[in-house]
């Protein structure tokens, strides 16, 4: 996996080496965030890829691009064919890279040699599970999610009742009115069996050739034996969950660091009216012009210090308030105690720090789970929600002063950030708890529902429903017969009398 993905695993994998393991990292040699130069206690395994880093980086860019400025937004039918598309062209570049490290015998010699203890994996871009099963060894998932919660429901056994569950990317939030619920559901028939994620036929037929035997890409992903789920009830709304499952959601929050000097001396100048970060992710390198400048005029018109994280063309409008940075330190940023609010994109891992230190937001999603995020975020009332296609200086001026002078917002990120510190164990200690569970156990089958085990008619009960119906049948169509051979035994001693 790449950029936030890699971010939070990366995380992990290093707790556990201070936990005192051997980690060891398969890339393919297009990486991109997973450095295998950067300076680190993991061992990286990097297999020859037919792509390279530029090819990579182009499609990520261009389905981003896609996905932020053409997806139609009006209904999840709408999503149709584009999301498909992107989804199709991702679904083929995983699969071409999975079957170079599958494939690469030397590879797979040396990982069956060094004996590993458990595959931690990303569900977001399959083939950990299957290099797990060559390996014969446990894997646990991590993710934050799968469009439309489809693989969770159908290879975790995860329940979504879409009577008050959104589904995600559905951009619905919270208490659902009668026609959010019917665009919910709509939204969950579309996901469940219009949409793949995967190339499903592609997938299972290459796993089943590989693993010699019949199988698909839904089995072999649902033998994993931990879910850990990137987020967590500071986020998201309440719903069931299992024993094999586990929110970790701002498991890579930590308290904030000193800045560097420069970036003090400007954040400590902004005096009483203290600052605001603006940052729109690690895969968003730029955003047009015009967007730009209508960003910066509104910027320009607040009395506090901006730090904006941009990489594009400085804006004509950029005001004497605001720097521009290639790279912030947002974390630290956002722990600082002059800052007053984050305008964010909506990413995982941003609202999560923004939760951490209690900072509310103007969020302005672009794509992916951004906008379920954001609209979780408004419905807790942190956040106000604007959108990317249609903003201008004066609606994004009047987002950034509510959220700065109404103390509600503040109080309500505080509230957000209260109930994510108050855990019985910090997110990330239990990640690593379930890693090294499945390790010492050899995986973790006792807390493996045993909906696995059933056919699908079978989990819905339909033989049971349909039994009971036929007793009923039986047993209605006895009465009924037994009720008219007594009316016709009556009948005919009724006929006898009377001619007597």
């Amino acid at each position: 996996m790449e950029y936030s993905h890699w971010i939070n695993m990366k995380v992990i994998l290093d707790e556990l080496i201070v936990k005192g393991h051997q980690v060891t990292v398969v890339r393919p040699s297009y990486a991109i965030f997973v450095d295998s130069n950067e300076a680190s206690s993991i061992k990286f395994e990097t297999f020859p890829a037919s792509s390279n880093s530029d090819e990579f980086s182009t499609v990520i860019s261009r389905a981003i691009s896609l996905l932020t400025y053409e997806l139609p937004r009006t209904t999840c039918l709408a999503y149709s064919p584009l999301l498909q598309d992107i989804c199709r062209i991702h679904s083929d570049t995983m699969l071409n890279t999975c079957k170079e490290a599958a494939l690469n015998k030397e590879l797979m010699a040396r990982l069956r040699k060094a004996r590993f203890d458990v595959v931690i994996a990303d569900a977001i871009s399959p083939c950990g599970e299957l290099l797990a099963e060559l390996l014969e060894i446990p894997f646990v998932y991590t993710l934050r999610f799968l469009p439309g919660y489809t693989n969770e429901k159908y290879s975790g056994g995860l329940l979504f009742p879409p009577s008050y569950v959104p589904v995600i990317l559905s951009g619905l939030s919270g208490q659902m009115t009668f026609m959010e619920r019917v665009e919910n559901m709509i939204c969950m028939l579309y996901f469940d069996y219009w949409f793949e994620t995967f190339d499903s036929k592609k997938w299972s037929s290459f796993y089943s050739e590989v693993l010699g035997r019949p199988t698909t890409l839904m089995e072999t992903m649902s033998k994993a034996e931990i879910w850990l789920i990137r987020s967590y009830w500071d986020l998201e709304f309440p719903r069931p969950t299992l024993p094999n499952v586990d929110f970790v959601g701002g498991l890579h929050c930590k308290p904030a660091k000193p800045l560097p000097k420069e970036m003090e001396d400007f954040v400590q100048s902004s005096g009483d009216s203290g600052v605001v970060v603006l940052s729109m992710g690690s895969m968003v390198d730029n955003i047009t012009e015009e967007t730009a400048n209508e960003i910066a005029s509104a910027l320009a018109q607040v009395p506090q210090k901006i730090l904006w994280r941009f990489n594009g063309k400085k804006p004509d409008t950029l005001g004497p308030n605001t720097r521009l940075y290639k790279w912030l330190p947002q974390n630290d940023l956002l722990g600082h105690p002059k800052t007053k609010a984050f305008i964010t994109h909506g990413g995982t891992n941003g609202i999560y720090e923004a939760i951490h230190h209690g900072i509310p937001m103007v969020g302005i999603p672009l794509f992916g789970e951004q906008h379920d995020n954001i609209a979780h975020m408004v419905a807790k009332g942190a956040a106000v929600h604007l959108d990317i296609r249609a903003i201008s200086s004066k609606n994004l001026l009047r987002a950034l002063e509510a959220v700065i002078n109404n103390p509600v917002y503040k109080k309500n990120a505080m509230w957000l950030s209260t109930i994510h510190h108050d855990q019985p164990m910090k997110p990330l200690d239990r990640a690593v708890f379930w890693i090294e569970f499945v390790m010492r156990h050899k995986g973790a089958k006792h807390l493996r529902p045993l909906s696995h085990n059933l056919a699908w008619y079978q989990y819905h009960s339909l033989d049971v429903i349909g039994f009971l119906l036929a007793c009923v049948a039986a047993v209605t169509f006895l009465v009924l017969k037994c009720c008219l051979l007594v009316y016709q035994k009556v009948f005919k001693m009724g006929k006898k009398k009377k001619r007597e």
